[in-house]
């Protein structure tokens, strides 16, 4: 306790060092965010924490990267959703040895500790240069460096020589913010009541976030959509597995369905009166032909998501009647389909369906296969959240949902025997949420993402998934009982600047007593190597370390927003986390339409946005694009990226180097981080790059790239 009291005495003049740091963007080559000469690259207010010197304490300094774990997804965090970092410490003028009193001998230790002190973990020995350390994952800690007469110390007994909060620390409690809510309060008046009869019933607010009157009072001034028609419909269907053969020629209708969702009916949409639409399973190598007929009274289409067809059935243009679609299946890999036409609607309202790639001969090394399709919807009091009809509402952080549903039921339920190993193909289908899924209690193992397995398997607490994103891991279930699929992260009250836990069930395995009779325990306990994958990748590593050929900049621009919005996002401004996990700003989020919302991908080396961006490819040359998500944005918040009729390998987050290596057509690009990227640029045409927040996507984020 001695060494805790003196920490916290150290830390009284700390509390608003990081309000004052800031970032460079000028056009470098580097992406590491604590290079003093920060580039168009990693937020430095994110993702570095400037170290200063206790009172009475000259000469020493440092910073700490806050760095990305390598592993195969680009935000780390852990099954219960916090944050994982590993601290690299960059230090200067300590002097020889420390030793307490400054005696020979001693050391130096960095600690991280929480604002309340309930929580000490000692990082390691520091001394000057680069070291690394052991893992923090904290929601918000100090970051402490003392000087020990020992390394066996467990807590700190010397005098503390440096220190610094992490960028999370800076969202404050209710009396350091009283002069901006007072103004905030002051527009109560005005605000209140302006869209009473607007027509927009009440979104819900999600379980112990804290909103201002005037929030409370914020409408879309868009008119309210939802489908509805006089005619009987059709009750949804559970999908069905259409396998094919190469050649073959089905149907596909988009049409209004009947469906009942924890009790409540209602009017959405369906393909072949099915939610979701049918499983289309084919072998790698396969060309099909889909006759598509729009049966919805708007334009829709059929975006076959990650495959690299032939451009023109790429599915971006809108049909108002019927269109057939030829489709190749160059690749194995779990994908799927949905529209391109106001997906914000179309999609949350059940366009959409999985499409499983086998490769010939390959060997699944589990007793069963299990596809989830992973959504949320948001349903209020008297049903669904009417959409915008002329443009999307939730257009700064994306509709969240507060329904759960995966394969578009709420509650999966899976039985299986004690020791089943089930191969699960994860794909998130939600507009906006990125979720942490997990079975709590039982071992898991990613083996495979979008287009193709990892070069090797690896051990995984939870998996992170943003939109359009998959997943294919195997679970093995050894003992008897209940284990629930959960999706655990943490929530930021922006108003109070506190995380809290939001927890969801999704399902439940309920696993017997009765054994496994084919017991893969032996395969599911080794990590295999996919050596076809890694022979696939020879003839790009070459390529890899190459400085990027284009950078796109993530940002966003706003105008006519509510007062009360404009304030307390200035306010909030302080700190946004990489991930935007629960969408806890609802009522500014939902008043925010495309029309005060533009959502903006920038060329950095011509400063074109959007659709005016000209990028040209030549075929089969291998390019390396570097995605900057841009931290001063009105609203910094993650964006899913996705590349139409193209395969990435993601090489890079902020700078550390992916180890591990798969095909993919979308990643998800954190706040204020940098991801590079390697396109393999085989398939020749025009196509699409864009966010797939599908209400980022309606307000703008698009370009178009062509292969030539």
């Amino acid at each position: 306790m001695v060494g805790r009291r003196r920490i916290a005495k150290a830390l009284e003049a700390l509390a608003l060092l990081a309000l004052s740091a800031g970032i460079s963007q000028a056009q470098s080559g580097a992406v590491r965010p604590c290079d003093p000469a920060t580039p168009v690259g990693p937020s430095h207010d994110l993702y570095c924490i400037e170290l200063v010197p206790a009172p009475g304490v000259g000469g020493a300094s440092g910073r700490v990267e806050l760095a990305i774990p390598p592993g195969p997804f680009t935000v780390a965090v852990t099954a219960d959703g916090h944050s994982r970092f590993i601290p690299i410490v960059f230090l200067t003028g300590l002097p020889p040895t420390g030793g307490g009193g400054g005696s020979r001998g001693g050391t130096y230790i960095a600690w991280a500790a929480t604002p309340q002190m309930d929580t000490l973990i000692k990082l390691g020995e520091v001394e000057n240069g680069r070291v690394e350390l052991r893992a923090i994952e904290l929601d918000k800690f100090n970051f402490l460096i003392s000087s020990e007469r020992s390394a066996r110390v467990r807590e700190p007994h010397g005098r503390i020589i440096l220190r610094g909060q992490s960028p999370s620390t800076r969202p404050f409690p209710p009396d350091l913010l009283e002069f901006s809510l007072g103004a905030a309060r002051s527009a109560d008046a005005t605000d209140h009541g302006e869209h009473e009869h607007s027509g927009w019933p009440m979104v819900p607010t999600p379980p112990g976030v804290t909103m201002l009157p005037s929030e409370m009072a914020l409408r879309p001034e868009v008119t309210p959509f939802l489908p509805a028609t006089d005619a009987p419909l059709p009750t949804a269907d559970s999908n069905e597995v259409l396998r094919l053969q190469d050649g073959d020629i089905i149907d596909l209708d988009a049409e209004l369905v009947r469906r009942t969702i924890n009790g409540q009916t209602y009017t959405m949409y369906g393909y072949n009166g099915q939610y979701p639409g049918p499983l289309i399973e084919v072998s790698r190598g396969s060309e099909i032909m889909v006759r598509f007929r729009n049966r919805l009274s708007d334009s829709t289409s059929i975006h076959w998501h990650g495959i690299r067809l032939e451009n023109a059935f790429d599915g971006v243009e809108g049909v108002r009647d019927a269109f057939t679609y030829k489709v190749r299946f160059p690749d194995a890999g779990i994908y799927w389909y949905h529209p391109h036409v106001r997906e914000d609607i179309q999609q949350a309202l059940g366009l959409y369906g999985n499409i499983l790639v086998r490769q010939p001969g390959a060997t699944i090394h589990a007793n069963r296969e299990q596809i989830l399709m992973l959504q949320d919807i948001l349903v209020g009091d008297s049903g669904l959240i009417p959409w915008g009809q002329e443009s999307p509402t939730h257009a700064l952080m994306g509709r969240f949902g507060n329904v759960f549903l995966v394969n578009g039921e709420p509650g999966y339920r899976l039985a299986v025997r004690r020791g089943e190993v089930v191969r699960f193909y994860l794909t998130n289908a939600s507009n906006t949420r990125t979720l942490n899924v997990s079975f709590p209690g039982a071992r898991m193992k990613v083996v495979a993402s979008d287009a193709g397995p990892f070069e090797h398997e690896a051990w995984v607490e939870s998996v992170v998934i943003g939109p359009a994103e998959r997943y294919v891991v195997h679970v093995r279930f050894d003992r008897a009982g209940a284990v629930a699929l959960v999706n655990r992260v943490r929530g930021l009250d922006h108003l109070f600047g506190r995380f809290f836990p939001l927890v969801d069930t999704l399902g439940v395995v309920s696993v017997s007593s009765k054994p496994v009779r084919n017991d893969f325990r032996a395969s599911f306990a080794t990590l295999r190597r996919d050596r076809a994958t890694t022979r696939g990748l020879e003839p790009y590593r070459r390529f890899l370390d190459k400085a990027p050929d284009q950078t796109l900049v993530l940002t966003l621009q706003t105008h006519g927003l509510p007062f009360v919005t404009e304030r307390l996002m200035q306010l909030d401004s302080i700190y946004f986390a990489p991930v935007e996990w629960g969408g806890t700003m609802p009522m500014m989020n939902w008043a925010s339409t495309g029309r005060q919302v533009r959502w903006v991908l920038k060329d950095a080396a011509t400063g074109r946005e959007n659709m005016d961006i000209v990028w040209h490819f030549h075929r089969g040359d291998p390019v390396k694009l570097r995605f900057v998500n841009e931290r001063r944005a009105f609203h910094g918040m993650q964006h899913p990226i996705h590349l139409h009729g193209q395969r990435f390998l993601v090489l890079a987050v902020n700078g550390v180097p992916n180890e591990d290596l798969a095909w993919k057509d979308t990643v998800l690009v954190p706040a204020g981080a940098v991801v590079d990227i390697l396109l393999d640029t085989r398939n020749p045409g025009e196509w699409m790059l864009h966010c797939h927040i599908a209400e980022h996507l309606s307000a703008g984020m698009m370009m178009h790239f062509t292969v030539d």
